[in-house]
């Protein structure tokens, strides 16, 4: 049995290694938007064709996560890191040498299936390691460094596009801090503390996790119509989140985005504002709401959608006012899905966490990958960059409702590993 002490220090040294490596992976997806106009005027690809292959590596990232968080669940979470950055590595590495459109489609989904390999797997290794009590706190830091990835890459981009390097090297030169982190990872990381005793959702009548086949594990997710009406409503947030990250600096930087190097860094308040938003978020439904994540993100989302409002409303014309709005519209939006990945495991259970992250991640993207269409027909039909954000205050809302059909039992405080 460990003492506390060396547990809790072993609890830390997991999370921000886990922590770490995932602050890298971005560096192998976000990458694409700052190659998009090298790349379609060198390679003859239209922006229609772009769209599809931005689309295909949703999709594929939508099904690797429903596909890989069972995985997680059966196999070594610090296995399938190692394996999704690995490959996607190669992906990136591979489209850097391509000469035609589809070759980057297949690489580029590929790519998406081999990404979707890592959140679900370190949700589940932060689940082996840390209790209901302190696990809110625990995801919020793992989901900050999601947002942190974004603005790792957005600033690699912006050093790369201001040396008007090729279009190739994003794809070559991120890539090898992820490279990095994964070795790291490798010498660091342990799946699981032994033993584990935290495992009372698996419940005689279940049985072990190892006698129960992959069909039951997605059965008995889907049965779970608060984890289903969950998965809803980070649908949702998705969309409203990707709407953000690339809608709203088209909006906001307009035909200046290709002049103005101030207006370039301008577009790295909305990551940083969901960085910060993320690990906020953590603490904020543990101590502000007590744990109960669903009136976390409810509150979120409801701030976010008068937050979108405002936008819409309030002309701005300055770039100091743009900035505070951009922060906090990443703030908000983006803060409370640190809560969804808390409640997966309150909802399902410790046992079940990689597929309930995986099913959950691919309601995520999917919504996601349907709403990037949906927002460029509206702009395209209206005219007007700035109906995005009636668009968003109406997603968000949406996803408040939503979240507040979720209800759940108070987790003891007392439920520690030992």
């Amino acid at each position: 049995m460990m003492k506390e002490s060396a547990l809790q220090s072993k609890q830390w040294r997991m999370l921000f290694v886990t922590m770490f490596c995932y602050l890298f992976f971005y560096t192998g997806r976000h990458n694409f938007g700052w190659a998009v106009k090298g790349m379609s005027r060198e390679l003859h690809i239209s922006f229609e064709q772009i769209g599809w292959i931005s689309f295909s590596m949703l999709i594929g990232y939508a099904i690797g996560q429903l596909i890989n968080g069972n995985l997680a669940d059966r196999l070594s979470p610090k296995i399938m890191i190692l394996c999704g950055g690995t490959l996607s590595i190669i992906c990136n590495i591979s489209i850097s040498f391509a000469t035609g459109y589809t070759t980057v489609l297949v690489l580029w989904t590929l790519n998406g299936y081999f990404q979707s390999m890592a959140w679900g797997s370190g949700s589940k290794l932060i689940s082996n390691w840390w209790d209901d009590e302190h696990r809110g706190r625990a995801f919020g830091f793992y989901t900050m460094a999601a947002g942190s990835s974004s603005v790792l890459t957005f600033f690699m981009a912006l050093l790369l596009v201001q040396q008007n390097q090729s279009w190739r090297t994003l794809f070559r030169y991120p890539v090898l801090f992820l490279l990095g982190a994964l070795i790291v990872f490798l010498l660091m990381a342990r799946s699981s503390p032994k033993p584990i005793a935290d495992q009372k959702e698996d419940s005689p009548e279940s049985g072990s996790h190892q006698s129960k086949s992959w069909k039951k594990d997605y059965k008995e997710v889907f049965a779970n119509r608060k984890f289903i009406t969950a998965s809803l409503a980070i649908g949702c947030q998705s969309m409203a989140r990707y709407g953000l990250i690339f809608w709203v600096p088209i909006h906001f930087l307009g035909e200046n985005y290709k002049n103005s190097d101030a207006n370039l860094w301008l577009t790295l308040f909305i990551p940083i504002g969901m960085a910060i938003g993320a690990v906020s978020f953590g603490y904020i439904s543990d101590y502000l709401f007590n744990r109960n994540r669903s009136k976390s993100i409810c509150a979120g989302m409801i701030v976010s959608s008068f937050i979108a409002l405002s936008i819409y409303y309030v002309p701005i014309t300055n770039q100091f006012g743009a900035s505070i709005l951009m922060f906090a519209a990443g703030f908000f939006v983006y803060g409370p899905q640190s809560n969804f990945w808390t409640l997966n495991p309150e909802l399902l259970g410790t046992r079940l966490v990689g597929t309930g992250t995986g099913v959950m991640n691919m309601f995520a993207y999917v919504f996601a990958a349907i709403g990037e269409p949906l927002f460029g027909k509206i702009i395209d039909y209206t005219g007007k960059t700035a109906n995005i954000f009636l668009v968003v205050a109406v997603i968000c809302a949406i996803c408040a409702v939503i979240i507040s059909f979720v209800k759940t039992e108070q987790q003891p405080a007392s439920a520690k590993i030992t």
